[in-house]
């Protein structure tokens, strides 16, 4: 049972850092509904939230038109995928507080009036990670969410895009509080704590993951865009001071803000290109008031570092790589000598990089973008020869083949690995992306309590292959 005594948050552990991400196998559907019921909040004070006025209600292309969805895109696909995630993998504070009922005892001193309706994106179960005891409720009323206490920054900013993106501002308001109640309690701090434990102050790990940073306020920036309030983009600007400051190093971005990631702890840096987020960099150069932040230099250096690592090898992207060659991080996010490592291949980091990139090149038609998404896709076209329900993609493939093989432990092509390789087709591949489209629109939810990560890409995803993703510039 965690103890309720009120601490102030100290010092971040250092000794495991980011591992929010699930692994690539396939989750079973879950035959039950969700474990919990969700508590309604019908109204939004106007200081933190308010109508929509750009609306993603069609298929929109950008405005120079050059890029096209498949013609299988439908947006029916993306809503009803929705209303499955939020039943499941998304909850208010109110409805947990009946199931956490000890730490819900504690939320007030984090969850004041302020930061109320709140509402927070439930992480994988914990059963058998290096925070099961600080994710785990040992009197939860359900024994489901037993394990499944701790939430990730990680799904706070992926919860905020894609609400977002369905124009449902009541969650992305109570996600939003989610951060700034957990911000405010750290000191104040711009950026987002990685790992948190539900609405409560007992501290888990304080470290950042720039990922999330990057999403989180590029949320806000969009919802500013969609609706006119100056808060959304104020608080947009704090958290790309936060990043600016703690987060990149030499124009690179780094994967957090400790010493395990920044190089003052002794470590050699090591990145993860699929935190590199190019819209956010864009957008950030427009809207940060702040001259000395020089985003599109952040923005220039990071793509010439992707072109070059995708360059030296086979053609698709490690895990994690420093300046040369792909590299084993520092917190065992990539395996270990015992169950194997997985750092070289394209595997449960990379699986979003298409989803970042092919981003971009809807939106802004960046030549770069283009490039790494061909490269991408003449590879896996190849390998499966043009087929997309093809087994070829359910490979974790080697970036170097000296550095070991390709991982072809998979026996299925799981939801996150049909859509990343199908995002490939985006602006290179028209028949590819048609075929692949329809495949990734077949695909439910597993809503399970091992889904978590599955489940939130195959979301994004979703809204980008069909439409979702509409300018709001």
């Amino acid at each position: 049972m965690k103890a309720t005594k009120l601490l102030i948050p100290m010092a971040c552990s250092l000794a495991f850092g980011l591992a929010a991400c699930g692994g690539d196998s396939a989750a079973e559907a879950d035959p039950n509904n969700n474990p919990f019921a969700q508590s309604s909040q019908s109204t939004v004070p106007l200081s933190q939230g308010g109508d929509i006025l750009v609306s993603s209600s069609s298929v929109v292309p950008p405005p120079s038109g050059k890029v096209s969805l498949g013609t299988s895109a439908n947006l029916t696909t993306p809503a009803t995928m929705y209303d499955s995630w939020k039943g499941y993998h998304y909850v208010t504070l109110d409805a947990e507080a009946l199931y956490y009922t000890t730490p819900a005892a504690g939320y007030h001193y984090v969850f004041s009036a302020e930061f109320l309706p709140a509402a927070r994106v439930i992480w994988q179960s914990a059963g058998s990670s290096a925070y099961k005891l600080k994710c785990t409720v040992d009197d939860s009323a359900v024994p489901a969410m037993k394990a499944r206490a701790c939430t990730v920054s990680e799904g706070i900013g992926y919860g905020m895009l894609i609400t977002a993106f369905q124009d449902d501002a009541v969650a992305f308001n109570s996600l939003w509080n989610y951060s700034r109640a957990m911000r405010a309690y750290n000191g104040n701090q711009p950026l987002t704590p990685w790992i948190t434990f539900t609405f409560h102050y007992d501290e888990v790990d304080l470290g950042s993951a720039t990922d999330a940073d990057l999403d989180i306020a590029t949320s806000l920036i969009i919802m500013y865009l969609k609706t006119n309030i100056e808060g959304y983009l104020a608080d947009a600007r704090v958290i790309m001071a936060g990043i600016w400051d703690k987060e990149v190093k030499a124009n690179m971005l780094l994967s957090g803000d400790t010493p395990m990631w920044n190089g003052t702890g002794g470590k050699t840096i090591v990145y993860n290109l699929s935190y590199f987020s190019p819209v956010a960099l864009k957008l950030f150069a427009q809207y940060d008031n702040n001259p000395a932040h020089d985003w599109t230099s952040v923005l220039n250096t990071m793509y010439t570092y992707m072109a070059n690592i995708q360059a030296a090898g086979t053609g698709v992207f490690p895990d994690w790589s420093d300046a040369t060659t792909a590299v084993n991080p520092p917190n065992d996010a990539a395996g270990n000598a015992k169950t194997g490592f997985t750092y070289y291949t394209f595997n449960k980091e990379s699986v979003r990089i298409p989803w970042r990139i092919a981003w971009d090149y809807y939106w802004y038609q960046d030549e770069r973008a283009l490039a790494v998404l061909q490269k991408l896709n003449n590879f896996i076209s190849t390998k499966a020869a043009g087929d997309p329900g093809s087994k070829a993609l359910s490979v974790n493939y080697t970036w170097n083949t000296a550095l070991g093989a390709d991982d072809t432990r998979n026996t299925a092509v799981s939801s996150q690995w049909l859509s990343a390789w199908c995002a490939t087709g985006i602006g290179t591949n028209a028949d590819w992306l048609n075929k692949c489209t329809t495949l990734v629109n077949a695909k439910q939810l597993s809503n399970t309590a091992s889904s978590y990560f599955p489940d939130i890409l195959l979301m994004m995803y979703s809204q980008l292959l069909n439409g979702k993703y509409v300018r709001p510039f």
